[in-house]
């Protein structure tokens, strides 16, 4: 039963029929983790802030309404446990979503949970899977502050490692480990915050061998810090709002989304409009990948 302190994403618009587990689309999935935060800290109080911000969203997401796809929203991941044994969990419970025909939207919670949520659904499917990150920071590093299961370090696992295709967005913080790995691996491919800022490029061609089945893994500090503050690690000059769906919207043109991750917000005390921001970043991700 899901915990009562956290409510069902938009249960304040949520017919019966829209949430009804046999027929809805997207399957929600609460993860507050944080064991591997290095530098602000919050991202635990992420998901249960967005939850809360979802309350106040509107059917109508501007295009369409994504809610009528059948939205639910489900237990909390335990986070008090080993780092290990919540990628355990959830890589299970994404797993078992994929396989019941819907769409896992993961909340974090540090950017590390997306390994988890990430390998789940390549467990459940058959076909290849690529994914698509936008991020300020590459998380690129084979280990981070003694952490293999660091946020620095999630798609080194997943790209690295388990060698997933990548394309990622909005990077302007790496390090030269980082760069090394992108310049040496054909399967990462990347278009950085800077050219895509001062060139006002919201459309990027995927390479025409990257799979159908794409997972997006969105990191709040993504975007501009003008615009999303409360994340843990913001870097100055990033993606505008707009700019960011319209990437992710012309990137999944041909393809389909297995999965999705909205990590990193860290709310700040008396100040919800950052977390109404994430809510409503993850229902324009739901109208983008599920249709309206």
């Amino acid at each position: 039963m899901l915990d009562l302190t956290y409510p069902a994403f938009l249960a304040s618009e949520l017919t019966d029929a829209e949430s009804d587990p046999q027929t809805a689309l997207f399957e929600v999935i609460p993860c507050p983790l944080e064991k591997t935060v290095s530098y602000g800290a919050g991202t635990a109080a992420g998901p249960l802030a967005l939850l809360e911000a979802s309350q106040e969203l509107e059917r109508f997401d501007g295009k369409g309404f994504p809610i009528k796809k059948g939205i639910i929203t489900s237990d909390v991941i335990n986070c008090d446990q080993s780092i290990e044994q919540v990628m355990k969990d959830l890589r299970a419970h994404t797993a078992a979503s994929v396989a019941a025909g819907r769409i896992p939207v993961t909340l974090g919670g540090e950017h590390s949970l997306s390994y988890g949520a990430i390998m789940g659904v390549v467990d459940a499917l058959d076909e290849p899977v690529g994914i698509i990150q936008i991020d300020a920071h590459a998380d690129l590093r084979n280990a981070y502050q003694g952490h293999k299961h660091s946020h620095a370090s999630v798609m080194h696992l997943c790209a690295v490692e388990r060698r997933l295709p990548l394309m990622q967005f909005g990077i302007r913080a790496l390090c030269s480990e980082e760069q090394d790995s992108r310049m040496n691996e054909a399967h990462i491919q990347f278009v950085d915050a800077e050219k895509l800022v001062t060139e006002g490029i919201a459309a990027v061609d995927l390479p025409e061998d990257f799979p159908e089945q794409v997972y997006i893994t969105f990191d709040v500090d993504g975007l501009d810090p003008s615009i999303m503050p409360a994340t843990g690690t913001p870097v100055p000059g990033g993606l505008s709002y707009y700019q960011s769906l319209q990437l992710i919207a012309h990137a999944l043109k041909g393809r389909k989304c297995v999965g999705l991750d909205v990590v990193e917000l860290a709310p700040i005390e008396g100040q919800w409009a950052w977390d109404f921001t994430a809510a409503n970043l993850t229902y324009r991700l739901m109208g983008l990948v599920g249709g309206h």
